[in-house]
């Protein structure tokens, strides 16, 4: 039946660190940012003027033509600024304090941004699986497997503390509790990246001085 291909789906990331590490990060940042988006959505519907939604809206859909721009970034780079977007994130929410309006706008630029970056993260991301020995087709399975996951409990945590009328200061405050976790683990996936990336660099760079000396002799 096609519901065996989910136990080989859960083998596939206990067989790899790697990708388990991955996997729950991808889940619990879009967890966070799924779990907040219905509250924003309102902000904006109420707050914000149709050139201002439409504006963000054209800024999101221009992650293809950015792409191309960061084709010879360094992954662990993406992750080193994913870390900053995220801790800013979790900043961002005293601006509620302040001005939902200022909030609005500082949420919806977080959003956006985060957006893209996570699309130039998928793309560079996949060598890196190939590497270690994760089929194209089974991490690009895995991953949408984690964010419709996360999509799914974040909207339901939504639903529930919209349903309890829970105070949205109490909301930022578990947000950043669950944010800093994956913050936590996006550190190690940055560490991960950056020491395969150097180690993959001194190989490089052995060949190279090897073939040299072929030619010298």
């Amino acid at each position: 039946m096609p519901a065996k291909h989910y136990s080989s789906i859960f083998r596939e990331i206990n067989s790899c660190k790697f990708l388990k590490i991955q996997s729950l990060t991808l889940f619990i940042i879009t967890y966070v940012d799924w779990t907040l988006i219905p509250f924003v959505t309102k902000f904006e519907g109420t707050y914000l003027p149709v050139f201002m939604i439409s504006f963000y809206m054209l800024i999101g859909a221009l992650d293809g033509f950015i792409q191309p721009l960061f084709k010879n970034i360094k992954i662990h780079n993406i992750y080193l600024f994913a870390i900053f977007l995220d801790i800013f994130q979790i900043f961002s929410y005293l601006v509620f304090s302040f001005s939902v309006i200022a909030f609005t706008y500082v949420i919806l630029t977080v959003f956006t941004i985060q957006g893209i970056t996570f699309e130039i993260a998928r793309i560079h991301t996949v060598d890196f699986m190939q590497d270690e020995k994760v089929e194209l087709k089974d991490y690009l399975m895995i991953r949408s497997l984690m964010i419709s996951a996360a999509i799914v409990s974040g909207s339901i945590s939504s639903m529930i503390f919209d349903y309890i009328g829970i105070n949205l200061n109490y909301l930022f405050i578990f947000l950043s509790i669950i944010g800093l976790i994956g913050i936590y683990y996006q550190i190690i996936l940055y560490k991960k990246f950056k020491k395969k990336m150097n180690t993959s660099e001194i190989i490089v760079e052995i060949d190279k001085k090897e073939l040299f000396e072929k030619f010298r002799v």
